[in-house]
């Protein structure tokens, strides 16, 4: 099995029964803030697209590239589609020219012609991607190979069962703006980036002990931002708290932890595995490449400026009516809402503002009211979250009708928040979810989730705890960290503390737990008074 690397999360995997390109990822993503790092935009598409299947694990921009899809992939290719809950990712491939179809039944193994097995496995919470994200198992021969990307499964079990995995393929960097937009002093900020950072490779040791593959390789990330506006957010300065470490520093801090098996795929690198180990070649030393990133950086932002300057002046739609739109899309969905706008539980503040350039200055401020199912002017009150950009991104999201306002402003980082209190997946839940497919999806997950008991416990260090995490079901056996009172869940860094079974780290998901030693507590409700 021969796999190329094409950058980010992108790889070519050759067998002798076809050929699969993986989540293809070339043009700037999220308002032109994210490229692909290294660069990969002057590899051979022509050639490397001309493939026999195309696997797109989900919809997310730094995975899911429209127009390289649509420029450099054969259509001929059969699309190896995930078992998502909406028709949203195959509907967007129709549309680019794909007419071939083959709907992987979820965890299933399916043998291809000439004896290519595929198998994907499809999350589905709202949390997932939008709307759901996967990670593929390929075998050949013998030689078995996961790409997980940047999916969070509870387990990999379901992939060690079918025998020993040669090659796994796993995201290790941040993808996410927290904590960098945060109005916070940077002595939080970078308190808050180094404990995600940590949480980020914990849990990647913890998947690569699960599998124990003969090869690492290190993927998803990160991107790099090229505008001035986002430069500080490139690992190059020396901060501990930078949530984007990349291949490099992944290699260190896994030989810290024993690891030695790592391969980092450059853009142009191909790998041969077999069952007997790996042989790489590289177009140009990586060891050096990395040591000379600054250089790598600065070339490609004055290469890329054009780029990003255009894609600037296409946002501007001041014939939009922002606070009209807002209500026109929103309200309806804000009636139809019920766990997600019980979640929320309060009002959320958009602040819309002019340029830099142009003073900052906030022109307009806009509510979306949960509690009260509408959307207004703000008036002075107090909000628990609230979210300031440029007006010009608000306009360009309603002017193309955009459904999901986190794979797009929020993942931009082109924005700042400030928020009372805890996280609340519920704020970004909704955002994500602005259609009717997209909500009643939600609403239903989080229905038959709220109505589900978890009845089986386990102990951990002296406590009597469910097995499964609140927040998202991960197995606590296994991802599950007790420290005096508090549980940590390795798999997104949730903390609950013990004793109230409260949860730390966001609204909601109380967690059922007792000491040992103690008398287990009556069910809700059945309390003797």
């Amino acid at each position: 099995m021969r796999v190329t690397g094409t950058g980010h999360a992108s790889m070519r995997i050759d067998t002798a029964a076809g050929s699969i390109l993986c989540d293809p990822w070339v043009n700037p993503a999220y308002f032109a803030s994210w490229f692909p790092f290294p660069d990969n935009s002057l590899l051979d598409w022509d050639t490397l697209g001309q493939v026999d299947y195309l696997y797109v694990s989900h919809l997310h921009r730094d995975h899911f590239d429209a127009r390289h899809l649509r420029d450099f992939v054969s259509k001929d290719a059969t699309v190896l589609l995930p078992e998502f809950p909406t028709s949203e990712m195959e509907d967007e491939l129709r549309e680019l020219g794909f007419t071939k179809f083959l709907k992987a039944p979820n965890e299933q193994v399916v043998e291809l012609p000439g004896g290519l097995k595929i198998m994907i496995q499809a999350l589905t919470s709202p949390t997932d991607g939008p709307i759901g994200d996967s990670s593929l198992w390929v075998e050949y021969d013998g030689v078995r190979l996961l790409n997980q990307n940047d999916a969070r499964p509870t387990d990999l079990s379901v992939f060690a069962e079918l025998g020993h995995v040669h090659a796994h393929m796993l995201q290790f960097s941040g993808a996410i703006w927290y904590p960098m937009v945060y109005e916070l002093p940077q002595a939080a900020k970078t308190a808050f980036g180094k404990q995600k950072r940590d949480r980020q490779f914990d849990r990647t040791w913890r998947y690569i002990d699960d599998l124990q593959a003969d090869h690492v390789f290190p993927i998803a990330g990160p991107p790099c931002f090229l505008d001035d506006a986002l430069w500080q957010f490139n690992d190059i300065h020396g901060d501990e708290g930078n949530i984007f470490p990349d291949q490099s520093v992944f290699m260190a801090e896994y030989a810290k932890v024993g690891g030695t098996n790592g391969i980092v795929l450059l853009p142009g690198s191909v790998s041969e595995i077999t069952t007997e180990g790996a042989t790489t070649t590289h177009p140009v030393p990586v060891e050096e490449f990395f040591a000379n990133k600054v250089a790598h950086l600065e070339e490609m932002r004055e290469r890329k400026r054009p780029v990003i300057e255009a894609e600037k002046a296409s946002w501007r739609h001041p014939e939009v009516d922002v606070l009209g739109e807002m209500k026109r899309r929103i309200e309806p969905l804000l009636d139809e809402s019920m766990y997600l706008a019980k979640g929320v539980g309060g009002p959320v503040r958009f602040d819309l503002v002019e340029p830099d350039g142009s003073g900052g200055e906030t022109v307009e401020s806009i509510v979306v009211d949960f509690p009260g199912k509408e959307v207004r002017p703000y008036v002075d009150e107090k909000v628990r979250y609230r979210f300031r950009t440029e007006r010009a991104l608000i306009e360009h999201l309603l002017h193309i009708g955009e459904v999901d306002w986190v794979n797009s402003l929020f993942l931009s980082c082109r924005f700042s928040a400030a928020r009372i209190g805890q996280y609340n997946e519920f704020v970004y839940a909704f955002f994500k979810c602005l259609s009717e497919e997209r909500l009643q999806y939600a609403e239903g997950w989080y229905d038959e989730h709220e109505r589900a008991v978890d009845a089986e416990d386990i102990t951990l260090d002296g406590w009597v705890v469910q097995r499964r995490c609140p927040h998202l079901k991960a197995d606590l056996s296994r991802f599950g960290i007790v420290e005096g009172d508090q549980l940590t869940c390795q798999l997104h860094g949730w903390k609950f503390d013990m004793a109230s079974g409260r949860c730390l780290t966001s609204v909601g998901h109380k967690i059922r737990a007792h000491r040992a030693d103690e008398q287990t507590p009556a069910p809700v409700g059945e309390a003797l008074s």
